[in-house]
């Protein structure tokens, strides 16, 4: 029954699923979801990877020529970190797998690692709590807690809808770069994986499957790692608020042991978060670099091109369109 809330109600949910499950907003009266909390999370993502990414693109371009070679300086410190982040994927991860390619693959990539990286992050912020506390304290009782509704909040790259349409857009760059490469003809001719006719009734239906089955792992890998960290920190903070019915030196106990724990749990979340951001755009470069005349010889280089005038001059240009 709706009553009054606090905070460590509302962190130490008796169900940590409330926590990660996406809540509902605005709903039909047959019950059809037409915004949810997670849309709006979803939106804030993309503007703040707009916003980020526009006033980034202004602090890294290159100066007049009277500044010499200070003109290619960030001088923005947390301009300059996104810089040497953005640079280190664009020179030591992406180059070596598509070459000459890079510069035209590179903003897509660039988006998808930034704007999953931003969900990420925006899921370790307390939003849909926060949200609850707001209500309950304009209201004088939690009518959104005990209705699982919410405008905003949750971690948008912990719902498998989300992660499926990411992982779409990857399929259908990865099909194209590789159409684009190799052209029609050729793109046909890889399902049979260079192996013997006779043989082509096992491989080329192995090869489609392969095909979808790329964008599926890539969708589950970080639902699940989004959705297994974050179930895990309301777990602890399931625990603050059932030690507050304990007896008092152990419910402190419990509640010194959760609290470590959670922030233990909290800087290794934001770890993952960024590692699953790179985990995705990682792969999906490697599948870009799969369905090419020359994704196989990239390896045998042990780095990128030594960097000149011109390459800053593309790095700018990247940069201003991802």
């Amino acid at each position: 029954m709706p009553g009054s809330i606090s905070l460590p109600q509302t962190l130490g949910a008796t169900n940590p699923v409330e926590h990660v499950v996406n809540h509902s907003w605005w709903v039909t009266e047959g019950g059809w979801w037409i915004w949810s909390a997670q849309q709006s999370t979803l939106v804030l993502a993309g503007l703040i990877t707009v916003l980020i990414g526009l006033w980034l693109a202004k602090h890294v371009q290159t100066g007049p020529e009277s500044e010499g070679h200070s003109r290619y300086v960030t001088r923005n410190p947390f301009a300059h970190m996104i810089e040497f982040l953005a640079d280190y994927l664009r020179r030591e991860i992406v180059q070596p797998m598509l070459g000459e390619r890079t510069s035209r693959y590179i903003p897509f990539l660039w988006t998808l690692f930034f704007f999953i990286l931003v969900n990420n992050m925006l899921g370790l912020v307390p939003i849909l709590d926060l949200m609850y506390l707001l209500n309950a304290g304009f209201t004088g009782e939690a009518t959104w807690k005990y209705e699982h509704r919410a405008p905003i909040g949750g971690t948008a790259t912990q719902n498998l809808f989300v992660t499926a349409v990411l992982a779409i857009f990857s399929f259908v760059v990865i099909n194209a770069a590789g159409i684009k490469e190799l052209g029609v003809k050729g793109y046909l001719q890889h399902l049979t994986a260079g192996a013997p006719v006779y043989v082509w009734p096992i491989m080329i239906p192995i090869e489609i499957l392969g095909t979808f089955i790329k964008p599926v792992a890539l969708a589950l890998r970080l639902f699940a790692n989004m959705t297994a960290g974050h179930t895990l920190l309301a777990t602890l903070f399931m625990f603050v608020g059932m030690a507050m019915h304990a007896p008092f030196i152990l419910g402190a106990g419990i509640t010194v042991a959760s609290v470590l724990g959670g922030i233990a749990i909290y800087f290794l979340e934001i770890f993952v978060g960024f590692l699953q951001a790179f985990v995705f755009m990682f792969l999906t470069a490697v599948f870009i670099s799969l369905l090419s005349h020359h994704g196989e010889h990239h390896e045998d280089h042990d780095h990128a091109p030594e960097s000149s005038t011109e390459d800053v001059d593309v790095y700018g240009k990247d940069m201003a369109h991802a």
